[in-house]
Formats: C-alpha cells, sequence, structure tokens
C-alpha cells in the first residue's frame, strides 16, 4: 500500500493519525453492524476496543485490513485512511495492504511448519525474489528478537511451531508478521486463550513494540485494557460511544453509558 502525506485536518491539529474514518458503516446482509463510524487513532500508540458481545469492535478491527470482504455478503461504505491513504482506493491493492496492517487472532495459529518457515513464509510469498538465505536467517533472528523469542529458540528453529507454548505461538504469530515492515498490528482478543504469565508476556510486548507500530486491540477483559493502552473506544449497539485517553475513560467517562459499562452494570 502506498502511503501520502497526512491528511490536512490531522496535520493542522499536530497529531500524526495511523487510521481514520469517516462515516464508516458495514452490513452483513440486511443486518446493520457499524453505524457512522468516525474516528482518528494515533500512530504509534496502543488503542483497545471494548463493549459488549456483538457491539462491533471486531468488525470495526477487521475493517482496517478489509479481512470482511472474504464474505460475499458484507456491504462496506464510507472512508478508511492509513496513514492518509484511503484504502478504497483503485489503485490499492490487498496484499500490499495486508502486508502493510498485519492481524493477530484470539487463538494461536502457526502454520504447521518450522518456527524459521512460520517467520519466513510472508516473505517468501511477498519478496522471496532473489532474497539470500543469508538476508531470510537475518530477518528470521531479527523478528524473533524483537518479539523475545531469540534466545528460546534459537537451537530450534527446525521444531514444528505448533508443538511451542502457546504464548510463544501468539509471540510466533506476531514475529511472522514483523520482516514484512508492517505499520500497523491489528489484535483481536490475542490472551483470551492464555493464562496469566501468558496474557502479562504478552501485555508487554505490546508494550516493547508500541512507538514502532501503530497497535490496536479488542479486548473483553477491561482490566487488560486500562493496563495496556493508551487510549480506548467504546463501542455499543455498532455505534462508538466513547472515544478518549484510557485512563479519562475509566476515571471520568463522558458518556452514562460508558459508565455503566465499565462498572460492569451490563455487558
Amino acid at each position: 500500500m502506498t502511503t501520502d502525506t497526512l491528511t490536512p485536518s490531522s496535520a493542522a491539529a499536530g497529531v500524526d493519525y495511523g487510521i481514520t474514518t469517516r462515516d464508516l458503516n458495514l452490513w452483513y446482509a440486511k443486518f446493520q453492524a457499524l453505524k457512522g463510524i468516525t474516528v482518528n487513532i494515533q500512530k504509534g500508540i496502543i488503542t483497545s476496543l471494548i463493549g459488549p458481545s456483538g457491539c462491533g469492535k471486531t468488525t470495526l478491527l477487521r475493517c482496517f485490513n478489509r479481512v470482511n470482504e472474504r464474505y460475499g455478503y458484507v456491504t462496506t461504505k464510507g472512508e478508511i485512511k492509513l496513514l492518509g491513504k484511503n484504502i478504497y482506493d483503485e489503485d490499492v491493492s490487498l496484499i500490499e495492504l495486508r502486508k502493510s496492517v498485519g492481524m493477530v487472532f484470539q487463538r494461536p495459529n502457526p502454520l504447521p511448519l518450522s518456527v524459521y518457515e512460520n517467520v519466513v513464509f510472508g516473505l517468501r510469498i511477498h519478496d522471496d525474489k532473489g532474497l539470500k538465505k543469508s538476508d531470510r536467517d537475518d530477518a528470521v533472528e531479527k523478528a524473533l528478537t524483537e518479539v523475545g523469542l531469540w534466545n528460546d529458540l534459537k537451537d530450534r528453529l527446525d521444531e514444528k511451531a505448533i508443538t511451542l507454548q502457546l504464548e510463544q505461538q501468539q509471540k510466533l504469530c506476531i514475529a511472522r508478521l514483523l520482516p514484512l515492515k508492517p505499520e500497523i498490528i491489528l489484535m483481536d482478543e490475542p490472551c483470551s486463550a492464555l493464562d496469566v504469565s501468558g496474557t502479562r508476556a504478552i501485555e508487554e510486548l505490546m508494550f516493547a513494540l508500541k512507538g514502532r507500530y501503530t497497535i490496536v486491540i479488542v479486548t473483553h477483559n477491561m482490566a487488560q485494557a486500562r493496563r495496556s493502552s493508551d487510549e480506548c473506544i467504546f463501542m455499543l449497539m455498532g455505534e462508538l460511544v466513547e472515544h478518549s485517553r484510557t485512563t479519562d475513560l475509566f476515571i471520568t467517562p463522558k458518556n452514562r453509558k460508558t459508565a455503566e459499562y465499565i462498572e460492569g452494570r451490563y455487558g
């Protein structure tokens, strides 16, 4: 995906936005899942999407790399810009878009290949033309180092990835994105299958990655949203109710519905 300069509004505000949407609407057949979503997500921070099940947060997340379009009954209207570029422009390649916007799912989904082949999988698909083995080796070491796995796995690169612990598998799935040099990493409840120590490890990894990457995470865990994100977006019934700094949203929410949700009155 090519990137343009920032939109005039964001430049004027002095804020570097990674993702912006304007009047974004989405339907699954006749059911409207997103209703007029307009939001600015800052570049280089962690933004969490919270709200009760079925509120549209995962649907919104999947809009950012157009994964929803895999389903033939989905209709999307409105504008989504990543780094100032409209992802619905005719010159946007879905392949290039999904290189720029990586995604991590609820359950770790390593490929049934070796640790090494998992990390270089994207390179083999997108950039393997003329790429030397030494370049691939360097990419594997760099990616595994970045997610904190190199010391544990440097002597196990030929082992099947599915034999790793769940926490390691999820870190490996993140490492698999990095050789493609994404700008944005989307995480759909990445800790839901992990225990306390695994959750802590993934959260610490998110902190290590932020700044270099724009991270958007869907979570049902209010404690996780509060401790792990810089900004928080509360959604309800397909609408964006409130978006602010996480501390502000949890301590002094502006909307009564937000307050009721974080107090556990519903959801």
